[in-house]
């Protein structure tokens, strides 16, 4: 497959390939890279694959999966390209590595967050849950993308009281529009800003590591 993305994959130690894992792919925020999503994750890669995706956009001494004009408002053009080619890599590296199809996460900061809640809304049942720590859902793609969310879908979100970036006001937003979609939402106020704390991080793992063991039927007892 040809693909606009640059992608590192991490998997268990144990990894065998007769088996089905859970899947975490990681997005970053603007001007990173997947290698801070990759660090972010290394403790879930016990048990999850792991895929960190680098933004195909440079962006000062990182990288981008879109640009914006404004807060809330991405370049559309950007934007619905960086959809679709997430769509097109998830299915792929789907095919290619033993993942349990009923297991697919995303786990996004900040515009990664912004991907990964767009993502959980268009692809159905193809992903289970999202964690997306400080983002916000265009507008555009309320109005005009297929929201169709899988029956199953788990969401996780988490916004700081102190976030000059992103109002705390999004990260509600956020929780109110999945709410009326599905009936599994987590929602985690934490004190803080635009960046992801050690008390948020340790809720996150919790989080991703319950919902696959009771998705899975705990055949591996993810949770110690």
């Amino acid at each position: 497959m040809n693909s606009s993305f640059t992608y590192e994959v991490r998997v268990p130690s144990n990894y065998d390939t007769d088996q089905k894992y859970p899947v975490i792919f990681a997005l970053h925020g603007m001007g990173s890279d997947e290698q801070d999503m990759l660090q972010l994750m290394e403790p879930m890669q016990a048990d999850f694959i792991i895929v960190a995706v680098r933004g195909s956009i440079v962006q000062g001494g990182g990288y981008a999966y879109f640009q914006i004009k404004s807060i809330g408002n991405p370049v559309r053009e950007l934007f619905d390209t960086s959809a679709q080619g997430l769509q097109q890599l998830i299915q792929h590296l789907s095919s290619e590595y033993a993942i349990d199809p009923a297991r697919r996460y995303i786990a996004g900061f900040s515009q990664g967050a912004i991907m990964a809640m767009t993502l959980s809304l268009i692809m159905g049942d193809a992903i289970k849950g999202i964690a997306a720590m400080s983002g916000y859902i265009p507008q555009f793609v309320k109005d005009e993308y297929p929201i169709q969310p899988g029956t199953a879908l788990s969401v996780f979100i988490s916004h700081g009281d102190q976030d000059h970036l992103f109002p705390l006001q999004l990260g509600e937003d956020n929780a109110d529009y999945f709410r009326e979609h599905i009936s599994n939402v987590t929602y985690v106020l934490y004190p803080g800003g635009h960046h992801v704390t050690a008390e948020l991080y340790d809720q996150l793992q919790h989080w991703l590591r319950s919902d696959a063991e009771l998705t899975a039927g705990d055949p591996k007892g993810l949770i110690a």
